[in-house]
């Protein structure tokens, strides 16, 4: 008698998949339709896991893109600080598929609005990348000259970029009323004080996160007609919700969107793939713990983990180094 599963491979059963696999490794969990050599040239943003992937592609002897490297003589930590070799440019985090598509239809026009730019103490901020220039700009003009030679960076990375990896981090985020923008941190974390008036909290729904993917998807091939786009969701919970629900109930709906967006770009594009580190991270079948005590900070050892089954998966395990730090203060 035969029934519809009798010829599927070990990978497709719990029990040879899961409970009788090498849990450390996970062979066949990834099988890679986006390849990265050592000759690929690579561009990522994001959040968490673009950062890991990143830094693992460079020991790994990868071509990782830096549009926007530190200055001459400026130490590695004030470097960090001021968003340099963090992505492949100073863009800081990108926690929304909505942001990453802002983000390349302004580098598309170099398109730069006065209304995104916040004083505090005399200091200017931009609104979309707070945490960049953390001790803000003497004038509005610095500020604004500042953003638009990032733009311009932007587009060249756009350009040259053969894949660009994605990091989904939440659903969640606020949205500046007069323009329409959405900014990377909820009102008063770095600058600016919280205005209900111009400031609303939005939660994006699928089809908003779906069609955001599929617009960042033209907007790349746009500006690159061979660029393929690899996805990943973000493992760490969200710190915070303005949803009204609890946190661990919003927190699985966020991730639940972004997974089952990111899940249908790849199923249905050639020019898109998915890592799924996020499954990794969270399964219970896990043989090591995957969070520190705070239950948000991924453990580096499980980083590594992560990495290695990715690195292995694209053929270039054999020189990769450990990971090392630990990703948990961003979503």
């Amino acid at each position: 008698m035969t029934h519809p599963y009798q010829d599927s491979p070990a990978r497709s059963f719990w029990r040879s998949g899961v409970v009788e696999a090498d849990r450390c490794n996970w062979p066949e969990i990834y099988r890679p339709k986006v390849r990265i050599t050592r000759d690929t040239s690579v561009a990522t943003a994001g959040s968490c896991f673009a950062k890991h992937i990143g830094r693992s592609l460079r020991l790994a002897g990868g071509n990782v893109l830096d549009a926007e490297p530190k200055p001459e003589g400026m130490s590695t930590a004030l470097a960090r600080r001021f968003g340099y070799g963090v992505y492949s440019a100073r863009y800081g985090d990108i926690l929304t598929a909505r942001q990453l598509r802002e983000l390349l239809e302004d580098a598309q026009s170099l398109h730069v609005d006065e209304r995104l730019f916040r004083c505090l103490g005399g200091k200017w901020f931009d609104a979309l990348r707070p945490d960049v220039e953390p001790e803000g700009c003497a004038t509005l003009q610095e500020a604004v000259e500042l953003r638009r030679e990032h733009l311009v960076q932007v587009a060249a990375l756009a350009q040259v970029a053969d894949v660009f990896v994605f990091t989904l981090g939440a659903s969640e985020g606020w949205m500046d009323r007069e323009s329409g923008r959405t900014l990377v941190l909820g009102p008063d974390v770095i600058a600016g004080s919280y205005d209900p008036t111009r400031t609303v909290f939005h939660n994006f729904t699928y089809d908003e996160i779906h069609a955001d993917l599929l617009q960042i998807l033209r907007l790349l091939r746009g500006m690159n007609k061979d660029a393929r786009l690899l996805l990943t969701v973000s493992p760490v919970p969200l710190g915070a919700t303005a949803s009204g629900q609890h946190v661990l109930a919003a927190n699985s709906h966020s991730k639940a969107l972004l997974r089952a967006a990111a899940g249908a770009m790849a199923d249905k594009y050639k020019a898109v793939d998915y890592f799924p580190a996020f499954e990794i991270v969270t399964t219970w079948a896990s043989i090591e713990a995957a969070y520190a005590p705070d239950l948000r900070s991924v453990r580096p050892e499980m980083v590594e983990t992560v990495m290695r089954v990715f690195l292995t998966a694209q053929g270039l395990a054999s020189v990769a180094g450990p990971v090392g730090e630990s990703e948990g203060a961003k979503r």
